[in-house]
């Protein structure tokens, strides 16, 4: 094999004790802020909750129990551009040559955390209930400045070069055509992989269709466009501090969130709450356990700052680019909980849409709260691409 070739590595961290004995310590000298009575949640996260927490990290929490259990998935690093690239690829263990590979892209606040649960049911659907023969090759990569993928020295990339990266990434894994699905910062990569590699995406699944962006005639939109683009721009005033700030000064925000856990986790859990299908309790969606495990891979790589940067890089992407339409096969899961969702003529208008399904639970982590549902809604939408 020449000397150049790409061999992705066998990777499974184990984070050392000082660093966990650091973070404990973190947590027990918590400088608390005073909260009005009864605020609960309606100033952002509720302090009496996130206290809780923090008391079960700093005490109850087993991270090596977690990090054992997320190293039994196949974890590799490898080189792409120039940087480290952590991904998980599973191979299905059914299905022959029907197996499709699979890129799925995560998004923000968390990484390859996002599908941890739904692996196994996409690689090997036999075991689950599942037919055989719809297995996939999965491949979770964490995005540049994400969970245990390289920080970017420089400015950080945009979701048009992360796209480029997971093109190049299947390629190095041995896929010519594959599938491409993701939520959040994940459907915008998702996205512009089937508009710059259409040759190479059977087909391109997505969660939501980001950030409405409209150059035509506003009276060729149709009432429920223009009520969608109302409802995206209410939240947005409401509920889209963190991103103003992602997009504008993310250093600012970086400083204290990479030197306090607690406020590392009321940034992130405040999130988890609002955007699932909790009904305002987030112990409905996530356990104690699962939302802690995002964190801690948040606070041993060091990337809240990382990925929060890459708000700022979208944000310089061209209107032009936003606007285009993707012709690839698209399919879209509209989970209830998830953030303002696209009408279906709104979908229709920017993609070759084929499937609209709405799901009966779920919400913007769609993957990790209802993992069967959406190991489902994949199967189903892919089937008809196997083996094109």
């Amino acid at each position: 094999m020449p000397d150049d070739v790409i061999r992705p590595e066998p990777f499974a961290p184990r984070a050392p004790s000082a660093e966990l004995e650091d973070l404990r310590a973190r947590l027990r000298a918590t400088r608390w802020p005073d909260s009005p009575a009864d605020a609960g949640w309606s100033l952002g996260v509720d302090v009496d909750y996130l206290g809780e927490l923090v008391a079960y990290w700093a005490d109850g929490f087993d991270w090596a129990a977690q990090e054992e259990a997320l190293n039994g998935l196949p974890r590799f690093r490898l080189p792409i551009r120039g940087l480290g690239i952590h991904v998980v690829h599973a191979r299905a263990v059914a299905a022959g040559a029907s197996a499709l590979p699979l890129v799925l892209a995560h998004g923000w606040p968390d990484s390859f955390w996002r599908y941890s649960k739904v692996i196994p049911l996409l690689a090997d659907p036999g075991a689950y209930g599942g037919d055989p023969a719809d297995a996939f090759d999965v491949v979770v990569p964490d995005m540049p400045g994400y969970g245990y993928s390289d920080r970017p020295a420089g400015a950080a990339l945009d979701s048009i070069a992360v796209a480029g990266m997971w093109a190049e990434l299947m390629g190095v894994l041995g896929y010519e055509r594959f599938g491409a699905a993701g939520g959040d910062i994940g459907s915008h990569v998702s996205r512009y992989l089937a508009l710059d590699h259409p040759e190479r995406v059977v087909a391109v699944h997505r969660t939501d269709a980001g950030v409405p962006v409209f150059r035509g005639d506003p009276a060729e939109l149709i009432p429920e466009e223009r009520a969608w683009m109302d409802d995206a721009a209410s939240w947005g005033a409401a509920e889209g501090a963190y991103a103003a700030l992602h997009r504008t000064k993310p250093q600012t925000g970086a400083v204290g969130l990479t030197d306090s856990p607690a406020g590392l986790a009321a940034w992130i859990v405040e999130k988890l709450r609002a955007w699932s299908d909790c009904g305002g309790d987030l112990e409905r969606s996530f356990t104690k356990d699962e939302i802690l495990t995002n964190l801690t891979i948040y606070w041993l790589t060091g990337t809240i700052g990382s990925s929060m940067r890459m708000y700022n890089a979208n944000a310089a992407i061209p209107a032009e680019q936003l606007a285009r339409r993707v012709e690839v096969p698209s399919g879209f899961a509209l989970f209830p909980a998830d953030i303002v969702r696209p009408p279906r003529a709104w979908l229709d208008r920017t993609a070759n849409t084929v499937r609209v399904t709405e799901p009966p639970r779920g919400g913007h982590f769609a993957a990790f709260e209802e993992p069967e549902l959406y190991a489902e809604e994949l199967r189903e939408f892919f089937r008809p691409y196997r083996g094109s």
